[in-house]
């Protein structure tokens, strides 16, 4: 009898404390989903600031330079010397213009994630040096804004991660509908992970790092699903995103080598 009762405690504070972390599991989901929320309306946020802020003291400091250049022309010395001021200004209008759209760019709220993606792979092929061949299908139909979000935020950490890890000088992007979802796929050509490097990148633990743990949790708050797959020839990474009650779309397919932007005014 004595043991009968111990048994049955025993059950039921086990069964409590699974309860307890099921709980605890569901507000974490939850404090991670909102904390990505946060970051990207504060991407928003300062994106909007270093434009219509800090963008608009630069061009007012310009207007002062053109001034100084036309009373400084008898004074080569002076005039030199204000000419590189320019440069130095339009130097720094340039990055602050680059690091808004790095933050969030407007086309992503304007026209939506297949033109943005285009956008950042045709800037990030410049700035990297790696060629890049982008295979996009489009559509008539939007996608939810979250998960234009969410598979913006993949590929723009999955080609820093490239950049800065596979000594690739290759890598394609590819994205497209299927009957339920949609795909994105990002493959380098270069060392790959080691293979005890995957296995902890194809985990959950903490030393997977923050960029590849927030991908995973945008994923999962969309009930997707994250795929890194890698050997001596290269990485691959695929994210699938179900569309759920998403309309069908309209199918356009867009194949070609990162070239001239068919968005070009929109280039940082």
């Amino acid at each position: 009898m004595w043991t009968l009762t111990k048994h049955s405690k025993s059950s039921q504070t086990s069964s409590e404390l699974e309860k307890l972390i099921l709980e605890r599991t569901a507000e974490l989901e939850i404090l991670s989903q909102r904390l990505l929320q946060v970051q990207d309306q504060e991407r928003r946020k300062i994106a909007r600031d270093l434009h219509d802020s800090t963008g608009q003291t630069l061009t007012a400091l310009k207007i002062s330079i053109s001034f100084l250049q036309e009373s400084c022309k008898e004074n080569a010395a002076s005039l030199a010397i204000v000419d590189e001021v320019e440069k130095l200004a339009d130097q720094a209008i340039s990055e602050i213009r680059t690091m808004a759209y790095l933050l969030h760019p407007p086309l992503l709220d304007e026209v939506g994630f297949v033109c943005a993606a285009e956008w950042y792979i045709e800037g990030f092929a410049k700035r990297s040096g790696i060629a890049i061949k982008a295979d996009i299908a489009s559509s008539h139909t939007r996608l939810p804004s979250r998960m234009e979000i969410a598979l913006f935020r993949v590929l723009q950490e999955t080609l820093t991660n490239i950049h800065r890890h596979s000594e690739a000088s290759e890598a394609t992007v590819n994205f497209h509908y299927g009957p339920e979802s949609v795909v994105l796929e990002v493959r380098d050509f270069g060392k790959g992970i080691p293979e005890e490097r995957l296995r902890l990148l194809s985990g959950m633990s903490a030393e997977t790092g923050i960029g590849l743990a927030g991908m995973r949790e945008r994923l999962h708050e969309l009930k997707g699903k994250l795929e890194i797959e890698s050997d001596a020839h290269g990485t691959r990474l695929r994210a699938t995103v179900p569309l759920c009650a998403a309309p069908a779309p309209f199918l356009v397919q867009n194949s070609r080598p990162v070239g001239v932007s068919p968005h070009a005014s929109q280039q940082p």
